[in-house]
């Protein structure tokens, strides 16, 4: 299964946010399971990377970005995207509609966001950590 992982699972896995981080965390180790391909964009990782680069300054944020960067598959933010943000007028918050547009371009079958609501135009599937889990590891 493919499934893409939104800024805020990241920021809660490299700055340990509990009890956000004892969900996110597994699903992040997902990308260990060779049952999924784990994806991010550009975009999450930029945001990721200021999120930890305040709270662990600079040098440690970067070493955590290249670990998870080693694990995770990055979808492209391309001119397509771009384009597909701006036409569809249901998108209110352009960061959402890249990161929806990257995750469509690369086939995932669920959006995984602690901010699900802002996804309410989505034809993937999006579910919250805890509930990703709860649907299909807990089966």
């Amino acid at each position: 299964m493919k499934l893409f992982l939104d800024a805020n699972i990241l920021v809660s896995v490299l700055n340990k946010e509990y009890p956000l981080f004892t969900y996110s965390s597994r699903v992040l180790s997902l990308a260990s399971n060779p049952s999924f391909q784990v994806y991010t964009s550009p975009i999450c990782l930029a945001i990721a990377f200021y999120f930890a680069e305040k709270k662990n300054g600079p040098l440690v944020a970067k070493k955590k970005l290249e670990i998870l960067c080693d694990k995770l598959n990055i979808a492209a933010v391309d001119a397509a995207a771009v384009r597909k943000t701006i036409q569809n007028k249901a998108i209110r918050d352009f960061e959402d509609g890249l990161e929806y547009y990257s995750a469509e371009a690369v086939k995932c079958k669920c959006i995984v966001t602690e901010d699900a609501d802002d996804f309410f135009f989505s034809d993937i599937e999006v579910l919250d950590s805890r509930s990703f889990l709860e649907k299909y590891l807990m089966k």
